[in-house]
C-alpha cells in the first residue's frame, strides 16, 4: 500500500518535498516511480527510480529541478521539487513495479498510491 503527502500550494520557483510511504516488508524488490495528473491531461511519469535507488530516469521537463530517492530501510521514497513552476501543477501519485522492466511505462506499475495535489501559482 502506497501512501503519498506533501503536496500543497506554492508560488512559482518555490520547493516542495513529496514523500511517499510504502507498507511491505519486500520495498526493495520494487522499481518505484512518481508521476502526475495536470488537470485535463492525461497521467505522465515524472521520475523512476531502481530497486537501490542508484538509477533514475527524469523526464525531461523536470530534469535538473527534481531529485528522487528512496530509503529502503524505512520504505520510503521522497520528490524534491525545486524551482516549480505552473506546468508542474498537479496530482502526484508514487507507484511500485515488481516487475523487470526498466522503463517508464505506466502499465509496469501495479500498485498506486492515492495522490497528493501540488498546486504552483504564477
Amino acid at each position: 500500500q502506497l501512501q503519498a503527502s506533501g503536496g500543497g500550494l506554492v508560488q512559482a520557483g518555490e520547493s516542495l518535498r513529496l514523500s511517499c510511504s510504502a507498507s511491505g516488508r519486500t520495498f526493495s524488490n520494487y522499481i518505484m516511480g512518481w508521476f502526475r495528473q495536470a488537470p485535463g491531461k492525461e497521467r505522465e511519469f515524472v521520475v523512476i527510480l531502481s530497486r537501490s535507488g542508484s538509477s533514475t530516469i527524469y523526464a525531461d521537463s523536470v530534469k535538473g529541478r527534481f531529485t528522487a530517492s528512496r530509503d529502503n530501510a524505512n520504505t520510503m521514497v521522497y520528490l524534491q521539487m525545486n524551482s516549480l513552476k505552473p506546468g508542474d501543477t498537479a496530482v502526484y501519485y508514487c507507484a511500485a513495479s515488481q516487475g523487470a522492466m526498466w522503463n517508464t511505462a505506466e502499465s509496469n506499475f501495479g500498485s498506486w498510491g492515492r495522490g497528493t495535489l501540488v498546486t504552483v501559482s504564477s
